[in-house]
C-alpha cells in the first residue's frame, strides 16, 4: 500500500473509523476516500456496487457496522444480525467484483465461545457455543471473516481479517444505554460528579476481566496489518493485559475526580467472565500497543467533555 494509493474507509464516522483515517492521514495517504451513510447506504447493494465501480479504491478498510453494547446486543437481536450481514457481504462482493489488491475486515472478540480457554487464540474460533447476548452480532462478525476466507480460497483474493479487543477513545459512543462498558462508566462518573451525588452503580458484582484498546493503537495495528500481512488466518489485535470491571471503574472513577463511592448492582448480568485475547501472533509481526490504560483514559474523558460541550 503505497501513499497514493485509493484507500476507501468504510465507517469513517465510528470510532475506530475515523482513527484509522488519522493513522493514514499522519503516514501521509492522500487518497482517502470516506462516505457518510447519507452519502451511501452500506445495506444497499447496487449503490455499494456503483460506488466500487465509480471510485475504484485499491485499499478497503471494513469498519463499518451496527454496533453497541450488552443491553443493544441483546434488545436489537434481528438488526445486528441483518444489518452485519448485508453491510459486509455488499462491500466484501463489491470489492472482488471490481479488482480490490487487499481488504481489511475488521471483526470482534465476541466471536469466541463463551467459555473458550484463556487468553483467546485465534484457534479458538467456533469451537463452542457464543455467549447469548451477543449471539447475533457475533454469528455475522463470523460470516464476515469466512467471506473473506472463501474469498480468498475460491478467487484468490488478498482479504485479511482482524479482531480487536474492546476498544475506547475519541468518537466513542455515550449513550447511556447503547454504549460499551468504558464509555458508560465514564458518562456515569462524570454525571455523578456534575449532580454531587454518593455513589455510582456498576453492572454486576465487578469481577469479570476485560481488555481495552486506545482506537489509534488499534488504527495504528490495522495499517501495520494491511502493509505487512498477508495470510488467511485472521490475527487478533489486543492490549496483552486485562483488568477487572471494578478496578476499571475505580480508575475511571479517580480519573474523573469522582469522590463518592461504587456500588455494585448484582442482579444485573455479568457477561463473559474473562476475555483476553492472545495477541502474540500480531505482537510476533513486530507491532506493540503504545497508549497505557490510564492515559487512554485520560485521553477519553477529555474526549467526552469535548462532545458533551458541542452539545
Amino acid at each position: 500500500m503505497k501513499t497514493d494509493d485509493c484507500v476507501f474507509v468504510a465507517g469513517h464516522r465510528g470510532m475506530v473509523g475515523s482513527a484509522i483515517v488519522r493513522a493514514l492521514q499522519r503516514e501521509g495517504y492522500t487518497k482517502i476516500v470516506t462516505k457518510t451513510r447519507a452519502a451511501l447506504d452500506l445495506l444497499n447493494q447496487s449503490a455499494v456496487a456503483d460506488f466500487f465501480e465509480h471510485e475504484k479504491p485499491e485499499y478497503v478498510f471494513l469498519a463499518a457496522a451496527k454496533v453497541g453494547g450488552i443491553m443493544a446486543n441483546n434488545t436489537y437481536r434481528a438488526d445486528f444480525l441483518y444489518e452485519n450481514l448485508l453491510i459486509e457481504t455488499n462491500i466484501i462482493h463489491s470489492a472482488y467484483k471490481n479488482g480490490v489488491k487487499k481488504l481489511l475486515f475488521l471483526g470482534s472478540s465476541c466471536i469466541y465461545p463463551k467459555m473458550a480457554p484463556q487468553p483467546l487464540k485465534e484457534e479458538y474460533l467456533l469451537s463452542g457455543f457464543l455467549e447469548p447476548t451477543n449471539e447475533p452480532y457475533a454469528i455475522a462478525k463470523i460470516a464476515g471473516i469466512k467471506l473473506c476466507e472463501a474469498y480468498r480460497d475460491q478467487y484468490g483474493c488478498n482479504f485479511i481479517s482482524a479482531m480487536p479487543t474492546n476498544m475506547y477513545g475519541p468518537n466513542d459512543n455515550y449513550h447511556p444505554e447503547n454504549s460499551h462498558v468504558l464509555p458508560a462508566l465514564i458518562r456515569k462518573f462524570h454525571e455523578a460528579k456534575t449532580a454531587n451525588q454518593n455513589t455510582v452503580t456498576v453492572w454486576g458484582d465487578g469481577s469479570p476481566l476485560r481488555e481495552f484498546l486506545y482506537a489509534d493503537d488499534l488504527a495504528d495495528a490495522l495499517v501495520f496489518l494491511m502493509q505487512h500481512y498477508n495470510e488467511k488466518q485472521f490475527v487478533n489485535v489486543g492490549y496483552g493485559e486485562d483488568i477487572s470491571i471494578g478496578e476499571l471503574a475505580q480508575m475511571v472513577k479517580e480519573t474523573v475526580g469522582f469522590q463518592g463511592d461504587i456500588e455494585f448492582d448484582t442482579s444485573k448480568p455479568n457477561g463473559t467472565p474473562k476475555k483476553l485475547m492472545d495477541s502474540s501472533r500480531l505482537f510476533s509481526l513486530g507491532w506493540k500497543p503504545s497508549v497505557s490504560l490510564k492515559e487512554g483514559i485520560a485521553l477519553a474523558y477529555q474526549d467526552f467533555l469535548k462532545i458533551t460541550a458541542e452539545h
